[in-house]
């Protein structure tokens, strides 16, 4: 079983109690980082988001049914006080408990089901090569995302490529799309940008990244760019697990090189995993 597979049984097992991305990650058998990594690329959720919106909706669900007291479904979901619960259950629905309650069903919310793993796209890899990369200094456009909003990464790349080839200092042709400070909750920076000399020249209107030399696992995406999170899940589910290597807790990137075509999505491109020594 993939550490995914792992982590959603013990949620699906376990979010009635208090429940932490530690002990999700060691269940799974993989570090924190790589498990808010894989679980985000693969189902599309923010682990620890997930475990509060399942809570959330079997809360929703007893609150329909005319559950009499609102603390007691509050502390079945994980919360120490009405007031929170209140809170949290606004911001998942719209609507406070008490009005659920009064209307009595659920027929208009959005409801977070339990994941079912045989939805997750399959990839077959091909076998990557193990490279030492050499610092970079790269830029271009940034935005703070979640794993729950990635359909707005290619309008990021759409907005960047009247600048490919007109970024101060660029050096070469080669694109990057770099994915770093990824926190415990699942939200990460993304930059869609170009190695440069130096950041001297940048106008504030570019984000900037230091990427140190690091080592990593190669992987080659042959189908078009939207199959992505096929690959994605491959490496964190399958491979990664087989193969002794231990994900580093440093930026991971997509590179293009000459051979992609952005018009088209199709040509291929490399993905960049960091791995511990």
């Amino acid at each position: 079983m993939n550490p995914v597979a792992k982590a959603l049984w013990f949620i699906e097992s376990h979010f009635a109690g208090e429940i932490t991305l530690a002990e999700i990650s060691e269940v799974a058998g993989v570090s924190r980082f790589h498990m808010v990594r894989a679980f985000g690329v693969t189902t599309g959720h923010s682990v620890m988001r997930y475990v509060r919106a399942r809570r959330l909706t079997e809360a929703a669900r007893n609150l329909a049914k005319g559950a009499p007291d609102i603390l007691a479904v509050a502390l079945d979901a994980g919360y120490g006080s009405h007031e929170a619960f209140t809170r949290a259950f606004r911001e998942q629905f719209g609507l406070t408990p008490d009005m659920l309650r009064a209307g009595g069903t659920v027929e208009n919310l959005l409801l977070v089901e339990a994941i079912a793993m045989n939805d997750t796209p399959k990839t077959t890899l091909l076998p990557p090569r193990i490279q030492d990369g050499r610092p970079l200094l790269l830029a271009g456009l940034g935005e703070h995302f979640t794993f729950e909003n990635t359909a707005g990464i290619p309008a990021l790349w759409q907005r960047f490529d009247e600048h490919l080839g007109n970024v101060p200092g660029q050096v070469g042709e080669i694109a990057y799309g770099v994915c770093y400070n990824t926190d415990d909750s699942g939200a990460f920076d993304y930059i869609a940008g170009v190695e440069v000399a130096d950041f001297a020249a940048l106008s504030k209107d570019f984000a900037r990244l230091r990427v140190t030399e690091q080592r990593y696992a190669v992987f080659t995406h042959q189908e078009h760019v939207s199959t992505i999170r096929g690959t994605f899940t491959a490496i964190f589910n399958d491979w990664m697990p087989q193969s002794g290597h231990r994900m580093a807790d440093a930026p991971a990137f997509e590179r293009y090189d000459e051979r992609f075509d952005s018009r088209t999505g199709m040509g291929g491109f490399e993905i960049w995993i960091p791995l511990k020594r």
